[in-house]
Parts: structure tokens; C-alpha cells; sequence
């Protein structure tokens, strides 16, 4: 025994360093909660098969290069767990397949990737340092492998897998069938086992629209129209024929709303907007890994993005009923506003399949070092520059403007801020208030020019967050700024996004309906009027009476009139305490199902089969 660990003293060096430090990543830095004992021993052995199973193929190679194998190998396993790492402290979430193939968009990333990484990360490759120095200085030489020590490793690999598989159902049936939950995988199946699922599962969406049919849709078909909503009659048509303008506010979160920061009003033109508006508090994003780009998906087709990657990357030839082209059919004109690459999140490809009739990108303005920062211009100048494509645009229009100041790391020049930054010990909290109240001014002062152009009177404004700006990454500097603790019944709560809907003319209201931005779509079409027919789709108009009251959340977790259901817990609404699980059942598995479909519309691309003015077609199939 003593002999054979000499033998293979870098071999087990390598695969014990790795592991433990895998181990130590995931429990302490990805804030992970464990609930028991069982829940801590497969936290344990979940990485020690794959990195016996990766450092097992450098027995293949020769005694002189077996060495730089194990290096390499210990490395590329570093790599793996330091990419989720970076990506861990914005998106408190874990890195896909598809967001590894999205590198049109890595060019723009910029001071946002910098800004999440520390000169401190070296740890994280402490255990290839180890082995370089060993490696140099201890001159230890492989011996001869043969085939039968080769495949006990392998066997030890795929055992230890079995047993960790089978704990891990056994404290969370149906596991792999919970792809939407990235953290409980990664509980109970590792950092590297989760990728390999990934992987698998990747492979297997890719195949489902190969043998799509449709069949498949007919289900569907039935539950959207069983659970839809009938439209406010009241409500019908009171904007029609007027343009729509929807502005999408990147990263606005509703905490700020009505809100101050050292006495200092945070929004306060959305404030005195929302007292002349519609205004919805109840109202939250329902993105995924696709951020503002789900947001976009879910304006446009009422339909919830995919589990892992964004749907404008990895199915942007699908056929979709959009918004854009649906207006079209009534005589609209639409075009997209947003001072950024026409590439990033694939925007150029996925406008043309949801219908734009035309992208003001980046090359439409006059960027200078003067006007821009961060991710591009600002947005006053944005919205300014704006202002003389929309006087010449065709009428009706319906127009989507993107905003970027308030985006992470929310930098901005002293002379921009309209109040300083907070203090706190998260200086990416602290420097959001200051672009968030850069941002309302920028949205202040393009109301006015619209009004001195004559472009508002006879407009609609639908304007929204796109998903949260602040993540659990800075729960201790929310829970100093809110007042109170930050527990999973309150993280879910700050996923409330504003919307307000301005229509001039109209008495200002507020709307305590809870809902979602897969509700946009029906609610923008009921106000023009325009009837959506029998479409596909799974939101319903906001001024419903019959309206679920309810938001589904991309992880499965959801939030209705009285309960909140969030990290295999269910919450009482009114009170924030922790109730009884069974309360949430009926809501849960309504929600699994509605997540289940829409993803198997956008995987099959199932809405080539559907005509929606006469329903389903199963002979056409391209």
C-alpha cells in the first residue's frame, strides 16, 4: 500500500488538493444551506468522483507526460470552478453551456468582469501552484500504469457517483429533473457532475426540435386557453391607435420607488409620474440567465425563457407569434432604441425573427469619451439623440428603448451625480443609487422633449425594470439600507421591478395585482385594443379581474396574493413567516407545468406547427 501511494503520490496529491478544495469553494463561498448531516456528507463526496474520473485519463499517458497531464488537468478544474466563482458574486447563479458559446457578447463585458474579479483569486489555483512546485522540486517519476489499475479508477469513480446519486435522491427525489434549480444540482451532484448534466441536457434540447411535431402543442393549447384571463372590458382599446413607447430600465429594482438615500429622493420624476399613472407594486422580472435579453423575450411573446442560456442565442431562428410583427397586422411600425452593439445578446438575429422593422444600435449615435461610460452612452444622451428618429418615424409606431447608465458596476463621473453615493460597506450598493437617479433624470427630461415635439399627447408609455440590480451577493448593505433582515422570504420580494403605464389624460391608479412581465404582451394589446385571438401565450392583461394574482419565477419558485414559495420554502404573505409547505402545493406543481410547456414550445420550436387564426396544424412540419 505504502509502495503504490509512492508510486502515485502526484495522482493522489492532485485529486486530494482538488477536492478539497472544491469542497471548501462550494459550502463557504457559493452560500450554500444545508439542512442536515446527510445534506453535509454528500456536500462532501459529490466532487471526489469526477476529479477521479478527470485525473484518471493522465494514467493514459506516458510516464514522461503524466506529470504536465495531472497539471493540466488540476488546472482546467480550477479554471471550471473559478469561471462559476466570478460569475457566483453578480449573478449569485452558476455558469451554463449556452453562456459559455455567448462570446459575441465577452468583448463588451469590460469593467463589469473586472470589477467581479480580486487580486486575492490566486487562492483558488493554490492547489496547481502546489503541484507545479512539487513537481519541480521533489522530481517525482510515474511509474508503469497497466489496464487493470487504469479501470480501478475509473470503477472507484463511477461507484462513488452511484453512491453520491443515490443520497442525493433519496434527500431530493426527482433531481434531475429539476433543471431550472442550478443550486440544489450543484448541492447534491458537485460543481463538475453539474456541468456534465448540463452538457447532457444541452445535447438532448438540441435533439427535441429535430424530432418535434405538432402533436405537441395541442396540450398546450388547451392549458393557455383554460387559464386564460378575460380581458378589463373597461380597459379595451383606450390607447388605440396611439404609439407605444416601452422604456426598459436596466437593472431597476422597486425598492427605490418612493425611496430616499440621506434624505435625498431617489426617483423623483418616476415618483410624480406614477401619481398621473397605472402603477403596479406588486409587479416582478422573471429572468433567467438571459437577463435584460428574457426580459425582452418575455415583453415580446409572453413567453418564459429557458432554464439555462438565453433564448436570443441558442433559438433565435424559431418561429415566434412577436409582438413587433403582430403589430404589424394593424398597421404598426416598430423599432428598437439601444446605444449598444447590435450583436450583444444577438439582438440583430432575434429582432428579424420577432419582426422589427428596424435597430437603432450603436453605429445610429455619436458616441464620444465625453458622452459615454461604462457598457456605452448615456442615457441622456441616449434618449436625447433618440428624439429625431422618432419625428420622422411612421405613426402608428410601437418603439422599445433600452436604457444602460444603471447597469453594473454602476460607475459614474462625479459631475453626472445628481446625489452622492451612499455609504455602506458594498460600494456596488452605494453607487447604484447614484445612477439610478441619473437615469429618472434622463427619462425626466425626454418626457419634455417629447412633449415640446409633439410626440406625446397621443402616445401610451409602458415603463418597467428588467430584472434586479443588486444581488444576495449584498444583502448585508440591503439589510442596513431597508432596516430590516434579509432572509429568502425578503430576496424574493426584491425581485419587484417597477411598472408604470402613463397614459396622458388618465387618472393615476394603483393596481395591487401581482404579476409578471410574462403579463406585458396581453396587457399592451387590450389597452390598443387589438385582440391577441386564440395565440399561445401565458400571460394575462393586468387589469383582469380574473387575473391569477400570481408570478412564476424562472427557478420554480413563485409568489401569489398570500404566499410566497422560494428555496423549497413556503411563506405567508402578509406576515413574511414560514408556514406549512402543503399551503403552496397546488400553486407549485401549476407552475412546473407552465414552466414544463413554454419550454418545450421555444425546444421544439413547436409554434411552426400553429397557425393562430386557425389553431393547430400538425401536417406542416419544416
Amino acid at each position: 500500500m505504502k509502495k503504490t501511494l509512492a508510486n502515485y503520490s502526484m495522482f493522489f496529491t492532485a485529486t486530494i488538493l482538488l477536492w478539497i478544495k472544491t469542497y471548501f469553494v462550494i459550502r463557504f463561498y457559493f452560500n450554500i444551506p444545508l439542512e442536515n448531516k446527510m445534506q453535509q456528507f454528500i456536500l462532501v463526496i459529490s466532487p471526489l468522483s469526477t476529479v477521479l474520473l478527470f485525473l484518471g485519463f493522465s494514467l493514459f499517458f506516458s510516464q514522461r507526460l503524466r506529470n504536465r497531464m495531472i497539471l493540466l488537468i488540476s488546472f482546467i478544474g480550477s479554471f471550471i470552478l473559478y469561471a462559476n466563482i466570478v460569475y457566483y458574486r453578480f449573478f449569485n447563479d452558476f455558469i451554463t453551456i449556452p453562456l459559455l458559446f455567448q462570446t459575441s457578447n465577452m468583448g463588451d463585458l469590460g469593467s463589469s468582469v473586472f470589477e467581479l474579479m480580486n487580486f486575492t483569486d490566486v487562492v483558488f489555483f493554490i492547489d496547481v501552484i502546489i503541484l507545479a512546485v512539487l513537481m519541480k522540486f521533489l522530481q517525482v517519476k510515474p511509474v508503469h500504469t497497466t489496464k487493470k489499475q487504469i479501470a480501478s479508477i475509473f470503477a472507484a469513480a463511477l461507484a462513488l457517483f452511484a453512491i453520491n446519486l443515490g443520497l442525493a435522491e433519496t434527500e431530493r427525489p426527482q433531481l434531475l429533473t429539476r433543471t431550472f434549480d442550478r443550486e440544489m444540482l450543484i448541492k447534491n451532484i458537485g460543481v463538475y457532475n453539474y456541468h456534465i448534466y448540463d452538457i447532457i441536457m444541452q445535447s438532448r434540447a438540441k435533439a427535441q426540435r429535430a424530432l418535434a411535431d405538432g402533436s405537441e402543442i395541442v396540450d398546450i393549447e388547451n392549458y393557455v386557453k383554460a387559464n386564460r384571463a378575460q380581458p378589463n372590458e373597461k380597459m379595451t382599446g383606450i390607447a388605440k391607435r396611439k404609439n407605444v413607447f416601452v422604456i426598459s430600465f436596466e437593472s431597476l429594482q422597486d425598492f427605490v420607488i418612493n425611496n430616499t438615500v440621506d434624505g435625498e429622493a431617489i426617483t423623483p420624476f418616476l415618483n410624480s409620474l406614477i401619481k398621473e399613472s397605472y402603477y403596479f407594486p406588486n409587479f416582478y422580472h422573471q429572468t433567467g440567465q438571459g437577463k435584460t435579453s428574457d426580459s425582452e423575450f418575455l415583453l415580446e411573446n409572453s413567453l418564459y425563457p429557458l432554464p439555462s442560456g438565453a433564448v436570443f442565442f441558442t433559438h433565435s431562428q424559431n418561429a415566434y407569434h412577436g409582438t413587433p410583427n403582430q403589430l404589424k397586422e394593424s398597421g404598426y411600425y416598430s423599432a428598437v432604441f439601444h446605444a449598444n452593439n447590435k450583436s450583444f445578446w444577438n439582438r440583430d438575429v432575434m429582432y428579424d425573427s420577432l419582426g422589427y422593422d428596424h435597430f437603432y444600435d450603436v453605429d445610429s449615435y455619436s458616441v464620444t469619451e465625453e458622452n459615454s461610460i461604462g457598457w456605452g452612452l448615456k442615457d441622456g444622451p441616449f434618449f436625447e439623440q433618440s428624439i429625431e428618429y422618432l419625428k420622422h418615424m411612421p405613426k402608428p409606431f410601437y418603439s422599445k428603448f433600452i436604457t444602460l447608465t444603471n447597469h453594473f458596476p454602476f460607475t459614474l463621473e462625479e459631475e453626472d451625480q445628481i446625489i452622492p453615493p451612499w455609504t455602506s460597506s458594498s460600494g456596488t450598493l452605494n453607487r447604484y443609487f447614484t445612477t439610478v437617479r441619473y437615469t429618472d433624470e434622463a427619462v425626466k427630461n425626454f418626457f419634455e422633449r417629447l412633449k415640446e415635439e409633439g410626440l406625446y399627447e397621443d402616445s401610451i408609455f409602458i415603463l418597467y425594470g428588467d430584472h434586479y440590480g443588486i444581488s444576495e451577493n449584498h444583502n448585508k448593505a440591503m439589510s442596513q439600507y431597508l432596516g430590516r433582515e434579509i432572509t429568502p422570504f425578503e430576496s424574493a420580494q426584491l425581485q419587484k421591478v417597477p411598472l408604470i403605464i402613463h397614459i396622458p389624460g388618465q387618472k393615476g391608479k394603483v393596481i395591487e395585482t401581482v404579476g409578471g412581465q410574462i403579463d406585458l404582451k396581453p396587457t399592451i394589446f387590450n389597452l390598443l385594443g387589438i385582440d391577441l385571438k386564440d395565440d399561445i401565450y401565458f400571460g394575462n392583461d393586468l387589469f383582469s379581474k380574473e387575473h391569477s394574482n400570481a408570478a412564476v419565477f424562472r427557478d420554480g419558485s413563485f409568489i401569489t396574493k398570500d404566499f410566497v414559495y422560494t428555496k423549497d420554502l413556503c411563506y405567508e404573505k402578509a406576515t413574511g413567516m414560514e408556514t406549512d409547505i402543503e399551503k403552496c402545493e397546488p400553486y407549485k406543481e401549476k407552475t412546473e407545468q407552465e414552466l414544463h410547456y413554454s419550454d418545450r414550445i421555444i425546444y421544439g420550436d413547436l409554434l411552426r406547427f400553429f397557425d393562430k387564426n386557425n389553431g393547430t396544424d400538425v401536417k406542416v412540419k419544416k
